[in-house]
């Protein structure tokens, strides 16, 4: 073994070691099985909130959305297993910042532009804005448009005034009223979201700013989906219960959808960053 690859070894078997610590990935993730098997009926039912975009036919039925999960990210495959804790397959997940580092290098060596937003602000957007900053390092346009503009997102609530801004180079949304009750952001905090709405508009204002959609997406529930149906490859993070990135991957629509824990501290994911931009040879970027 030479000693770069002795060295990426060890980076791996580090980094499986950090998932299994922080509860990232292993048998044991914070997202119990219960709730995983709430989402993945709701999916089955073309809910809106679970689709994240995607078109809600060709359907899958609940049977089919456990065999997606157990194949994309380790789930416990048996549907008799009903209650307690649930899996993400660290190697999986290992193996899918791999080829998302894969994506960036091939961005990087085309210096394609880039687009990125989160789902998940208050814990995301660091992940997402590392791999941008050494996009943009690289040679790579990083597109932030859209900031400032409103729209309404439906939430179990009804219908709620939205607005995207921008942090470290990554797309978010935030709220204009609120709270809608207690533990709800309130006017002018990081919102989270499902939909698919935001990456429309932001592709929509760089249309009317004379420019061709990016050539890559990177991001989370929505900013996956709703690229990879606009036809702009996309990759990005998704949890053991947000099926409609697994499906949109399986489908083609997404190119890579890396299974992991997406509700721990910031911190927790900048080692993550920091693989896969080693993996890409963008390491040096990462500042």
């Amino acid at each position: 073994m030479t000693a770069t690859a002795s060295a990426l070894a060890t980076a791996r078997e580090d980094l499986r070691a950090h998932l299994l610590k922080h509860r990232l990935a292993g048998p044991d993730v914070p997202t119990p099985r219960q709730n995983n098997l709430r989402h993945y009926r709701l999916f089955a039912q073309g809910d809106p909130k679970a689709l994240m975009g995607l078109a809600p036919e060709p359907r899958r039925d609940q049977d089919a959305v456990l065999r997606l999960m157990a194949e994309r990210v380790g789930v416990d495959p048996d549907p008799r297993y009903t209650e307690g804790p649930d899996t993400i397959d660290p190697e999986l997940t290992l193996a899918a910042l791999d080829r998302l580092a894969a994506l960036l290098r091939r961005t990087a060596d085309r210096r394609g532009s880039v687009l990125a937003g989160t789902g998940h602000p208050t814990k995301l957007a660091g992940f997402h804005g590392a791999l941008v900053r050494a996009l943009e390092a690289a040679g790579c346009p990083v597109h932030t448009p859209a900031r400032g503009v409103r729209f309404r997102e439906p939430t179990p609530e009804g219908d709620r005034p939205r607005y995207l801004d921008v942090v470290d180079r990554v797309l978010v949304m935030r709220a204009l009223d609120g709270p809608e009750r207690p533990g709800r952001p309130g006017p002018g905090d990081l919102a989270h979201t499902h939909s698919a709405l935001p990456v429309h508009l932001a592709v929509a204002a760089l249309a009317d700013a004379g420019h061709r959609p990016p050539d890559l997406v990177l991001g989370d529930h929505g900013w996956l989906c709703g690229a990879g149906r606009l036809g702009i490859p996309a990759g990005g993070i998704a949890d053991c219960n947000d099926v409609a990135p697994f499906a949109a991957e399986a489908d083609g629509l997404v190119r890579v959808v890396v299974p992991l824990e997406d509700g721990s501290a910031p911190s927790c994911y900048r080692p993550l960053s920091d693989y896969v931009l080693q993996r890409a040879d963008l390491a040096p970027y990462n500042s």
